[in-house]
């Protein structure tokens, strides 16, 4: 054989090999996670000496340092983390590792941080965590940084878990656990929590008077309470009078549509807030309007038929009978609650199921949007496409500003058109990323609470109510008084697809037969709406 040596001179060697880069080259990063870790521990410094320990230990050669502040690693959308990526992608000289303390500095965001770290990899650039030693260059050392990735991810959802556990309890006791809006101050003693009435509460107590009792315009209150010293923008006043809060009541995403009595002190009474508001019409003497009353299950959820007025509920304290009224003037839609609830039982029933037929229902339920779902796949590919091609835009529009190919003016223009594009790309993806895997999971439920909807709804409470209606009927129903019944509503596809199947399975006289797939009534919208959370 011929000597290999001589056509050494003709051999590729790779962009990151030994050979080709004796010196690795390295960046730092450090971070903590709130203000009060980096102004009263040392954890910033001691993250920094013991990442440029090991780079001296190791031959390493430190191009920069980024970080050395507080940034929450919950996202990935943090300042000086992303100056660091832009840093390692764009820098002339190549950049072999991100060293760090430990895996949780770099991110805690699991899979985008896993993400982030595939894309380093494909430009040479590996992490380096400091005080858990991984080789990033082999699967089972990129297998175990994805998992401390994993676990740390694990970790917030845990975290934010008992965070929310604690702000919903506290909720419940009327304290409030964010800050105080306008007009409040916020005052810790001994440990306890106060929110009291300030001079600009004052104020607002006063354009409160001025709106319920004057019925003067948000801009003339705007002027007064301006010559009163409160300048105040229109909309904030908007949001002002809208806002529980200012009578002494609590509303929050997490408490689910429940009204809490805060202990904060109230700037104007319920009566004054609800007359600002122009719902003193809803409180005529002898009715007392309900928030969130047991007997009223189907208020707001319901439209009136004539007018398209959601209805709200009242008890007549006289007759000691419950109401639903639309409070459009004109109309004043009024129907007994009992008329109304006895329609609702009748229209719900449509959709339960004998339960003889739940495991044939649960087989033919599968087949049926397991074939609905195929072309999800093709248009899932396409979308995704679209993704990549636009974040390849993205980074590029990045990479010639931080060059200086780009003014600031120009990035932000072009940056946020994509941004926003690609809000819109990923809110396509959501609608056709259904995982087929967790088919099985939804078709169980709707079937089992198909074959005794009337039961569970009869005997829920109100917010279970509230929820199962909204689950079968997700745009609410509409009640004509004139017909006296409910008109047909927009059916959860789900339970559609039930009472089909379920119908036309008893009218087999010869058994339970799995019907075909391509048959064109199967053809309806591709996708299953998944279930309300909580039932």
């Amino acid at each position: 054989m011929s000597n290999l040596e001589a056509f050494k001179q003709f051999a590729k060697r790779g962009k990151y090999s030994p050979a080709a880069q004796a010196i690795k080259n390295a960046v730092i990063y450090t971070r903590v996670s709130s203000k009060e870790q980096a102004e009263t521990n040392k954890s910033l410094e001691t993250q920094g000496k013991y990442c440029r320990e090991y780079a001296q230990k190791n031959s390493i050669n430190v191009l920069e340092q980024f970080g050395g502040t507080y940034e929450s690693a919950q996202t990935d959308e943090r300042k000086e983390f992303k100056r660091m990526l832009q840093f390692v992608r764009t820098n002339k000289e190549p950049i072999d590792y991100v060293i760090v303390y430990s895996v949780d500095r770099f991110s805690r965001s699991g899979e985008g941080a896993i993400s982030i770290l595939s894309e380093l990899s494909n430009i040479g650039v590996k992490l380096l965590p400091v005080t858990q030693p991984t080789d990033a260059s082999t699967p089972s050392g990129k297998l175990q940084q994805n998992m401390l990735l994993l676990f740390s991810q694990f970790d917030n959802d845990l975290r934010r878990q008992k965070c929310v556990a604690g702000m919903i309890e506290k909720l419940r006791r009327g304290e409030w656990s964010w800050r105080a809006p306008i007009g409040y101050n916020q005052i810790t003693i001994n440990g306890e929590q106060k929110i009291t009435v300030n001079e600009k509460g004052e104020i607002l107590r006063k354009a409160f008077f001025m709106k319920a009792n004057e019925g003067l315009s948000n801009a003339e209150i705007i002027k007064r309470c301006k010559a009163l010293g409160l300048v105040i923008a229109k909309q904030r006043l908007t949001e002002i009078f809208k806002n529980p809060f200012y009578a002494g009541l609590i509303v929050h995403s997490l408490a689910d549509g429940e009204i809490i009595r805060g202990k904060q002190e109230a700037v104007v009474s319920e009566a004054i807030f609800l007359k600002a508001n122009g719902q003193a019409a809803l409180n005529p003497h002898g009715f007392t309007q309900n928030i969130m009353n047991e007997s009223l299950p189907l208020k707001r959820f319901t439209k009136c038929a004539e007018c398209g007025t959601p209805m709200t509920g009242y008890i007549n304290r006289k007759k000691k009978i419950y109401y639903y009224r639309c409070n459009k003037k004109g109309c004043n839609c009024n129907v007994n609650a009992k008329i109304m609830k006895e329609a609702f039982e009748e229209q719900i029933a449509q959709h339960s199921i004998d339960t003889t037929l739940i495991e044939p229902l649960k087989e033919q339920l599968s087949l049926t949007f397991s074939y609905l779902n195929r072309q999800n796949e093709s248009n899932r590919n396409a979308i995704q496409t679209r993704l990549a091609e636009l974040r390849g835009k993205i980074n590029k529009v990045e990479e010639k500003f931080v060059i200086g190919d780009i003014n600031k003016e120009l990035y932000e223009k072009y940056i946020g058109r994509f941004k926003e594009e690609e809000r819109e790309i990923q809110g396509e993806l959501k609608k056709v990323d259904f995982n087929l895997s967790n088919l099985p999971k939804y078709v169980k439920f709707s079937v089992d609470i198909s074959s005794s909807l009337n039961k569970m709804w009869h005997s829920g409470d109100y917010i279970f109510k509230q929820k199962l209606q909204y689950m079968i009927y997700p745009d609410g129903m509409t009640y004509s008084k004139m017909e006296g019944k409910y008109l047909t509503p927009r059916v959860n596809y789900v339970f559609s697809e039930l009472t089909r199947l379920s119908n036309s399975l008893k009218e087999k006289e010869s058994g339970l037969m799995v019907e075909s797939t391509n048959s064109s009534a199967l053809v309806g919208p591709v996708g299953l709406e998944p279930t309300a959370n909580g039932l």
